[in-house]
């Protein structure tokens, strides 16, 4: 193994732990109480330092872990380098094939799981399909991402889903904060690595305006650009315009865009019509999970195989002499091309999987398979232990107040 790598892991582990004041809160109260003592977890999430931390927390805690990458561009080769020095059993590394990709979440599945954490239901769905050997023994999951919880929604309706499924996206603690926040900074740490342009004064165009697309415009236009919001929800859109962005379809805004960023959980947001519009230097990047969001089979038809210019961009050259480029191969530029969101961001998410993980431990027995909110309690608990290591204080309610609030006579 590189030693030299080894230690460069082993630091951005160190880096991360030192942030992630709440779920060494969490970690230390499961370490106590065994809650996860002789668990068998398979994870399928972006192997960097602050999943790093989630699996060696669960190990501490007692769980037998297994981890592969959710994306075959987001895995940061010293950090799984270093957790497997830590005797985590890590299958992933940057720049795997299609292939490659797929073993490895089989080699997660040979573990037999008790339970499973996922990011984009890859896990589940092999579970499901082509590894039915290794059903059986899973008792529950954990989904973290918005793409994965639709996907297993829809699997729960046709009557398909075998457990029961946490959806942690779905967690105010989650959502508000990592798909928000997180997705808003870490996309940029992605666009700047990969491609070092200016973003002020130009038109960037953001498909989606769910919590991430939040986010993306909201940094955006921080960092001076001139925002254009593309959707297909109408309350959405009406609050992207009364946030002050324009508001217009994809067809309409491609030709004006400098930069085009996805993140809509969706497929062919940007498809042919709109790639044979793009003026010439258009970036094109994606923050949703898959990278089918912008359409590489119509950049290919449409402008031939890509020249690879920079590390994490890929020039395609139309017939007339336009260029479009694409940041990480379509993937999550986030993660890809990036760091992902900050430790402090993920500190919250990762406590979240924590928590749900040992409530499916408790309570699964007794658990429908069907895909479960995250209860209020979970999410009031990180967010007190949060708001304690910011060292901020919040006002509670009296007696007299809770009676009020909970009474429905007048005047009283």
């Amino acid at each position: 193994m590189d030693n030299e790598l080894v230690v460069k892991g082993r630091r951005r582990l160190e880096w991360a732990e030192a942030h992630m004041k709440v779920l060494a809160q969490v970690r230390t109260r499961q370490m106590e109480e065994g809650t996860l003592k002789g668990t068998k977890v398979g994870m399928a999430l972006h192997v960097e330092a602050k999943t790093g931390m989630l699996a060696i927390s669960l190990a501490r805690a007692g769980a037998e872990v297994r981890l592969a990458s959710c994306n075959p561009l987001s895995t940061d080769d010293s950090v799984a380098a270093a957790l497997k020095e830590q005797g985590i059993k890590v299958y992933a590394k940057k720049w795997e094939s299609t292939d490659e990709y797929y073993e490895n979440l089989n080699q997660v599945l040979d573990m037999g799981p008790d339970y499973v954490i996922d990011d984009g239901a890859d896990l589940i769905t092999m579970l499901h399909t082509s590894r039915k050997d290794q059903l059986e023994p899973v008792r529950g999951a954990n989904e973290e991402t918005t793409t994965g919880v639709i996907r297993l929604r829809s699997m729960a309706r046709e009557g398909g889903l075998r457990f029961p499924v946490m959806a942690v996206n779905d967690a105010q603690m989650k959502f508000l904060f990592d798909n928000r926040y997180g997705t808003g900074q870490s996309t940029f740490d992605g666009f700047m690595n990969a491609t070092n342009l200016l973003v002020a004064g130009k038109t960037l165009v953001v498909a989606g305006y769910g919590w991430c697309g939040r986010g993306i415009a909201m940094r955006a236009k921080g960092l001076g650009a001139n925002v254009v919001v593309t959707e297909v929800d109408p309350i959405r859109a009406i609050e992207a315009r009364m946030e002050g962005y324009q508001v217009m379809p994809m067809a309409q805004a491609a030709p004006q865009a400098d930069i085009i960023i996805s993140a809509t959980g969706c497929k062919d947001v940007v498809r042919r019509e709109h790639l044979q519009v793009l003026k010439d230097g258009c970036v094109l990047g994606n923050s949703g999970h898959f990278d089918n969001e912008v359409s590489r089979k119509a950049l290919e038809e449409l402008a031939g195989s890509p020249k690879r210019v920079r590390e994490f961009v890929e020039e395609y050259r139309f017939q007339d002499g336009r260029r479009a480029y694409l940041i990480a191969e379509g993937r999550l530029m986030n993660l890809s091309a990036g760091q992902g969101h900050p430790v402090e961001i993920m500190d919250m998410s990762f406590s979240i999987q924590a928590l749900a993980l040992e409530h499916l431990v408790r309570n699964s027995g007794s658990m429908r398979p069907v895909v479960y909110t995250i209860p209020k309690e979970m999410d009031d608990e990180v967010a007190r232990l949060a708001l304690g290591s910011m060292g901020v204080k919040i006002d509670t309610l009296n007696q007299d107040q809770l009676e009020y609030l909970q009474s429905w006579k007048e005047g009283t």
